[in-house]
């Protein structure tokens, strides 16, 4: 007997919050109160875990620690509260019974990728599981995606019409199991099952085939497309070293030129085609399992139709049991896009993916488990030693993000495209996963959705809902709908609040805020910004030089049309340039000149847009930011010694980074025949200079020496990489996206932030 064992015996009631269900955390509690001989019991609430355990004071406090120390690698533990409480007689330490769900303060984990153990048993002849597609267990599996409502329990999971078997069922219930309480806990006698259907969605037959997943991957070395349903939804997947089959996918899912993503077996195969750094190559092989963009490797035998024009490639390792069975008799490499026609969301329900994908797949490789909720896959690139997120989805959401006060619950609705919503409660935003461009009307039943899941999730019923200022964006229309107090908040400002707010602080900061469109408080089209403030209110103290954007919306879509207004306002007289030819030119000077049909825009990203237009490089796009990728390809990840001509001026009380020297450069230079690659690093190396001049302007106005990143531009890695080295070298102190995409998907939490300072009666716009 020890000395430790006449210590005073009491009792301890423990609250612990965070992602702590269905991640291993009660049978980790059961042994450790085991080892430790005390007494109690633990069991799941809606306002989290519940631990109450006796026993010697001196062994209490050894407990406490282990389990903040020692807690299981998936597990997130946002609080513990402690108190002590009456002794009471009992035997041991048992696992309870969830609590019914009245409010709930825990979390649900994210979705999850395939475990060693898991993939090991999945291979393993002898095991029970050999072969078998939905293995999974509590470090491993489906979570967010197959959950309806808290406690996280199966009653309440798309598992709930699969009785487990008696050898599933003993592992389920048993604490010291690996298995212990995973909800979509399942074998091949009780569990989900694997169809594979042709065209028409009429079964095939598997023989001589073991499976489905086999005949697939026999079909997918043939060149056939697949539709395959995964975690958040369905793929559509071709041999990615097959260029005829992937131009027939192209043509199906009506996707001109944007890159596909691949998955790729093994870190091995990545390094053969791509050059990833060690951190890279940790993100791939992450529980988060994201895509991540790598470098590609010269001489690859990819398809050049995977991802043309473009450096870099998006890179997955294969994150689901079906997965890895494909890539055991499939191809090498395989083509794993979302399953949708363009600008659709991801497509996840049976009857859906037959109707929705006809015509574009030969095969589909479903199974009869359902996904509850839509979830792409994440998006991520590595920069500045960082992993920063591009589009945060599966592996990462329903995560929190923390933040660095309290308050009343809010929700952000986000922004027109890349939207995402936010859920503010307690310290912690509750970010959703990407949703998609809200203008599509499948994308706003998606946003809806979502918004009322992650409150009838979380039990959150918001005391203010916040929007952006633009009238016509839908969800503004959504907000002004509800029966709860709304706000309207500037778009560039809510990037400045979400940047501020991911990294845990108040302000005040410079905001460079880049981006394509965000509508101004004056009624105009911003998009290249400097503010300077917080959450509680911003000065706007510069702007890129508005310029026409002949024929509006139309000009996005033709960058040509965008060069050709830049031309106009920034020459005396018009030069003829090579990108003019066979363009209705005079048409559109005729709209320039009339000033009808155009609107003026500050928009960082139309500068990108108007300059690769007249360099020859894009004169029309089929995705979003085409234009702007050929302009930053072209430099080949350099910028250049010589700047062209920029200015600044003082206009009615704002600075404007003068645009139409840029432009009247950059025509010479084509007249020149100066090569795309030099004009681009040129442009590049302007841009720099003339940001940097800009923030010590404001810097010497405000004497704040801290600087703010938000807005879409900054998911250029030239632009992002180099501009920040210089301003750290210069001294100032660099706050940038990592958990949140820089783009719209990351202003919902802006909003929210926003949205808080106001019920504090401490809001104040942008001035």
């Amino acid at each position: 007997m020890s000395f430790s064992d006449y210590s005073p015996e009491e009792r301890k009631r423990i609250l612990v919050n965070g992602i702590v269900q269905g991640v291993g955390f009660r049978p980790f509690v059961y042994r450790l109160a085991n080892s430790h001989a005390l007494k109690g019991f633990i069991r799941n609430t809606p306002s989290g875990v519940l631990i109450e355990v006796q026993g010697p004071l001196s062994r209490l406090l050894l407990f406490s620690d282990a389990l903040l120390d020692d807690a299981p690698p998936l597990s997130r533990i946002a609080s513990m509260q402690e108190s002590s409480i009456p002794l009471e007689r009992e035997d041991g330490f048992v696992i309870g019974c969830s609590a019914a769900a009245d409010e709930v303060e825990t979390l649900i984990p994210p979705d999850i990728a395939l475990c060693s153990d898991c993939r090991r048993e999945l291979l393993d002849p002898g095991d029970r599981r050999f072969r078998y597609p939905f293995i999974n267990c509590t470090n491993c599996g489906p979570r967010y995606t197959i959950v309806d409502r808290l406690p996280y329990d199966r009653p309440w999971t798309s598992m709930q019409g699969f009785t487990m078997c008696p050898e599933c069922e003993r592992e389920y219930s048993d604490p010291l199991n690996r298995r212990f309480h995973a909800q979509p806990n399942a074998c091949s006698t009780c569990g989900p099952v694997l169809s594979l259907l042709d065209a028409y969605g009429d079964p095939l037959s598997v023989d001589p085939h073991p499976d489905p997943a086999a005949l697939a991957a026999s079909r997918l070395r043939d060149g056939a497309v697949v539709a395959i349903k995964s975690l958040g939804g369905f793929h559509l997947s071709v041999d990615a070293l097959n260029d005829s089959a992937v131009k027939r996918l192209r043509d199906g899912k009506g996707r001109e030129a944007k890159p596909f993503a691949v998955m790729m077996p093994s870190t091995a195969t990545v390094l053969h085609y791509c050059d990833a750094c060690e951190a890279e190559l940790i993100a791939l092989q992450s529980a988060e399992a994201p895509i991540v963009l790598l470098k590609k490797r010269a001489g690859s035998h990819l398809a050049d139709s995977v991802a043309p024009g473009n450096d870099r490639l998006g890179v997955m390792l294969p994150y689901t049991p079906l997965h890895k069975l494909l890539f055991e008799q499939g191809p090498e490499v395989l083509v794993m896009t979302s399953a949708n026609v363009s600008e659709e969301p991801i497509v996840s329900d049976n009857d859906e993916a037959l109707h929705c994908l006809k015509g574009m797949a030969d095969l589909f490789l479903m199974h009869n488990r359902p996904i509850l909720t839509k979830c792409d896959d994440s998006v991520t690139i590595h920069l500045s030693g960082t992993l920063r997120q591009i589009r945060r989805s599966r592996g990462y959401v329903p995560a929190p993000i923390s933040i660095s006060n309290d308050g009343p619950v809010v929700f952000g609705t986000g922004g027109e495209l890349k939207n995402t919503v936010a859920l503010l409660k307690g310290s912690q935003a509750l970010v959703s996963q990407h949703i998609g461009n809200v203008q599509n009307y499948g994308a706003y039943l998606h946003f809806e959705q979502t918004a009322s899941h992650l409150q009838h999730l979380f039990q959150a019923v918001p005391e203010l809902i916040v929007h952006d200022m633009h009238p016509s964006y839908m969800s503004t229309q959504w907000a002004m709908r509800q029966d709860v107090p709304i706000l309207g908040v500037q778009h560039h400002h809510a990037h400045l609040a979400s940047c501020l707010a991911e990294n845990m602080e108040d302000g005040p900061a410079i905001g460079l805020l880049l981006d394509g469109t965000g509508y101004g408080t004056d009624g105009a089209v911003w998009g290249g910004e400097v503010l300077i403030g917080d959450a509680q209110g911003a000065v706007r103290f510069a702007s890129l030089e508005p310029m026409p954007l002949p024929g509006g919306e139309t000009a996005i879509k033709q960058p040509w049309r965008a060069g050709i207004g830049y031309l106009f306002r920034s020459c005396p007289v018009l030069p003829e340039l090579p990108f003019m030819q066979g363009r209705e030119v005079f048409q559109v000077l005729e709209l320039l000149q009339k000033g009808v049909g155009s609107y003026e825009t500050s928009s960082c990203g139309r500068l990108f847009d108007a300059v690769a237009a007249i360099a020859g490089l894009c004169g029309t796009i089929s995705f979003e930011g085409e234009a702007a990728i050929a302009l930053t390809e072209a430099a080949g990840g350099e910028t250049g010694k010589k700047a062209f001509r920029f200015g600044l001026e003082e206009h009615h009380g704002r600075w404007l980074m003068l645009v139409s020297p840029i432009i009247q450069d950059v025509a010479a230079a084509v007249r020149q025949s100066c090569p795309s690659r030099e004009i681009s690093r040129r442009f590049h190396r302007t841009l720099i200079d003339c940001f940097k001049a800009t923030i010590a302007e404001a810097s010497r106005a405000s004497a704040i020496r801290t600087v703010a990143l938000s807005g879409g531009v900054w998911q250029n890695p030239l632009l992002f990489e180099t501009l920040s080295l210089e301003l750290e070298a210069a001294g100032y102190r660099v706050l940038t996206h990592s958990r949140l995409p820089a783009n719209d998907g990351g202003i919902s939490l802006g909003q929210a932030i926003i949205g808080r300072r106001y019920l504090a009666g401490h809001y104040e716009g942008v001035g």
